[in-house]
């Protein structure tokens, strides 16, 4: 099993920036993929950005490349998404995922663990 906790949500303007963080435990950190995935109201969820176990590969959602970035620190088991010159449009609850292929997958049923979820919203 695997524990995703994720934090540093809130409330940013428009052209902003604010950086999400997930801390996961109960697995060897190093072996997963890890992703972030979200999912605004009325919307389905949607992916945005993955990493590879080893961070050497990362994935983006085009409507997010060149504004987001998604690192890990395996010693502290942690994932983050660094988010720039954010947009109204951003807004939606984040989530943290694991899969243990190891991949930066952009597929959320290929996933294994979820975070609880946390609130960006960004306004205009």
């Amino acid at each position: 099993q695997v524990q995703l906790v994720e934090s540093g949500g809130g409330l940013v303007q428009a052209g902003g920036s604010l950086r999400v963080s997930c801390v996961a435990s109960g697995r060897t950190f190093s072996s997963l993929g890890l992703g972030w995935f979200r999912q605004a109201p009325g919307k389905e969820r949607e992916f945005v950005a993955a990493i590879a176990r080893s961070g050497g590969n990362t994935n983006y959602a085009d409507s997010v490349k060149g504004r987001f970035t998604i690192s890990r620190d395996n010693a502290k088991n942690t994932v983050y998404l660094q988010m720039n010159s954010l947009k109204p449009e951003d807004t939606a609850v984040y989530y943290c995922a694991a899969n243990i292929f190891g991949s930066p997958i952009a597929t959320g049923q290929l996933y294994h663990y979820w975070g609880q979820g946390i609130q960006v919203a960004v306004s205009s």
